[in-house]
């Protein structure tokens, strides 16, 4: 039985909107929802970056051109598990950590694999207790409700 929710798909896809949508129900139906996504920065038109944003509405940057609270269940967001996430080794720990820790569901993202495979993005690809869903054009819009039950399936 799946434990940790994931999704991936090809950029500009829609799988943080998906998580966004998710932990919204999450919260309605009375789930302690924490993490953060992180939510893409223009300017003129173009991307100069990406900002973190927590779930109870703190920004940060995340990156330019130029926590884990381990209370009962929970559900701990985590968007997105990237190539440039995997530069910090403390991340790192704390995403294996929080995937080993009881009582912790992780609804999360993870890219395509393409190129040079990454280490932690497949570690958590062939994790018995993770379920993944690909993410297309076609199915967006019909994945939400099999995402939020597949999450709260896993906290039992």
């Amino acid at each position: 039985m799946a434990r940790h929710v994931f999704l991936t798909g090809p950029p500009g896809i829609g799988k943080t909107t998906l998580i966004q949508k998710a932990s919204e129900v999450l919260k309605s139906s009375g789930m302690p929802v924490d993490g953060f996504y992180t939510e893409e920065v223009r300017q003129g038109g173009r991307r100069i970056g990406f900002d973190v944003v927590t779930l109870s509405g703190t920004r940060g940057p995340l990156s330019r051109a130029d926590s884990s609270r381990g209370l009962g269940q929970r559900v701990c967001v985590i968007d997105e598990i990237g190539k440039m996430e995997l530069f910090s080794q403390a991340f790192i720990q704390a995403v294996r950590q929080t995937l080993s820790t009881p009582g912790i569901v992780i609804l999360g993202t993870i890219p395509v694999p393409k190129g040079k495979p990454l280490t932690l993005v497949e570690e958590i690809r062939s994790r018995n207790d993770v379920k993944v869903f690909n993410v297309t054009k076609e199915n967006r819009n019909n994945l939400l409700q099999d995402i939020v039950m597949c999450v709260q399936n896993g906290r039992k």
